[in-house]
């Protein structure tokens, strides 16, 4: 078995959509990035390049590429699930915390889970999204940015 850690923050800002997991949301604030930000996909595929010892995600898709301008999330995180089946390994489990003041993730949660289950290949049951928010303390408390954390444990795919 093996584990990864990954954490993304980005700062909310108007004149862009709201995605994460891969859900859009209706809200008057986008996280602004190089890509859709969503940080939540972010924070799993560094959890899942550094389970499988393959760097991070700034290496794999670089600001200074053009091809990554604007681009959704989601189609990271399915190259990323490319990369380990290229290794033969295949996500264990995924554990998320969105970290946010709003919006209430409530039943969207579900959404999200399904979302990246499906890019990653794996059954729902086998990624769990949280939500928490930091009690109005720091720019996350303020409304300012939304954070996410993933633990991802990764195992070798068996024929």
């Amino acid at each position: 078995m093996l584990f990864g850690i990954g954490y993304d923050v980005h700062r909310l800002v108007k004149g862009r959509r709201l995605m994460l997991g891969g859900v859009a949301f209706d809200f008057p604030l986008g996280l602004e990035g190089y890509s859709d930000a969503d940080v939540v996909i972010h924070a799993v595929c560094d959890a899942v390049l550094g389970a499988a010892a393959l760097g991070d995600i700034g290496e794999h898709f670089p600001d200074t590429d053009p091809k990554w301008k604007d681009i959704s999330s989601q189609v990271l995180l399915k190259h990323v699930a490319g990369l380990i089946q290229e290794k033969g390994l295949v996500a264990n489990n995924v554990d998320v915390v969105v970290i946010a003041q709003a919006p209430k993730l409530g039943a969207r949660k579900v959404e999200m889970r399904d979302k990246m289950a499906r890019l990653l290949g794996i059954s729902p049951e086998r990624v769990n999204v949280k939500a928490t928010t930091t009690e109005g303390i720091g720019a996350i408390g303020e409304g300012k940015a939304i954070a996410a954390q993933a633990v991802v444990s990764l195992r070798e795919v068996l024929d």
